[in-house]
């Protein structure tokens, strides 16, 4: 192998250094072509790129003006979750029948969900032993066969309230007392009849009429305004082994509770038994089961609730409220 003595540059640097004045000149200007070349090409990259990013912020932002973002993103996803499909309304049209047929629903079949539609929600999940919500969730959607749709936003929080104050005042009865009593739809259970009606004509209500009182005050408990359930309380009751309290003490007995137990599932775990008070008061007793939740915190169980109602113009409040361990 051929040695480089010390400070001999190799033979191509002296070459390069032989070149003439024109060679160089001429090798600089090649360069220059080359990178002006290049360079341009990413000039017109990032040009194109940002020209790109432009035009699809400005479909995004025409986009949601025209409500059309979730179409959109299920789009990309190439997906459509459960909860979105089972807004849609041929779902919707298919759990109207089904309560219309078992005599919970008596509004139209439009496909729209409405304060009607809710309260027949609520019956249903009463009657059967769900979870009372008022909506079409995951257990209530699987028994009736359908896709749930549930949703918290503001106005379907809003309707959640128009639920329970319809069902307290007996609004929108079932079509027909006696089929809902006998039929029973996909996964549920056959229904109970009638129990102690007589005893009912204390206060001149049904005992139909007494199964929405109580699916409607449970629903309250679950509204998010905080305390809603104190509206069914009298200005005084006695109140649990409280002893006899104001309606404004148990709002705000109500308010800490709903504080203690953010998360609260209820189900009626049968039905309600009635019997008569002295005057024209009634006693209405019904089984409970509670999940309750804040953070890792849990408490779970299962007690007899009773409720001692008396007429208030044409509607009734609770006088007397109490509860004990089912066993």
């Amino acid at each position: 192998m051929k040695q480089v003595r010390f400070g001999e540059a190799p033979k191509a640097a002296r070459a390069k250094r032989a070149r003439s004045p024109v060679q160089r000149v001429q090798e600089h200007a090649a360069l220059g072509v080359r990178y002006n070349h290049v360079r341009k090409g990413v000039v017109v990259a990032v040009g194109l790129a940002v020209v790109g990013l432009v035009w699809a912020l400005h479909d995004k932002h025409f986009s949601i003006r025209r409500g059309e973002d979730k179409p959109l993103i299920a789009k990309t996803t190439g997906a459509e979750s459960d909860s979105e499909s089972g807004w849609k309304a041929d779902n919707v049209r298919t759990v109207q029948q089904k309560l219309r047929d078992g005599g919970f629903y008596s509004g139209e079949i439009d496909g729209a969900y409405s304060s009607d539609l809710a309260a027949a929600l609520t019956r249903y999940q009463r009657r059967n032993g769900l979870p009372i919500t008022g909506q079409l969730d995951v257990d209530t959607s699987k028994a009736l066969d359908a896709k749930p749709a549930v949703t918290t936003s503001p106005a379907d929080l809003t309707k959640r309230s128009e639920t329970w104050r319809r069902l307290r005042k007996g609004e929108q009865q079932t079509l027909a007392k006696t089929n809902a009593q006998e039929t029973s739809l996909p996964g549920t259970e056959q229904s109970k009849p009638e129990i102690a009606a007589e005893s009912s004509s204390a206060v001149n209500v049904s005992t139909e009429r007494l199964r929405d009182y109580v699916g409607a005050f449970v629903l309250a408990g679950l509204d998010p305004h905080v305390g809603a359930e104190a509206d069914f309380f009298a200005d005084r009751v006695e109140y649990y082994d409280q002893g006899v309290m104001s309606h404004e003490k148990i709002r705000q007995d109500l308010r800490r509770y709903a504080k203690r137990w953010p998360e609260r599932r209820f189900w009626l775990a049968g039905d309600i038994t009635v019997e008569p008070e002295n005057g024209n008061r009634v006693r209405v007793t019904f089984p409970l089961r509670y999940e309750l939740r804040k953070g890792a915190k849990r408490s779970s169980g299962k007690i007899d609730k009773t409720l001692v109602l008396e007429p208030a113009g044409e509607d009734l409040q609770i006088v007397a409220v109490n509860e004990r361990k089912a066993e």
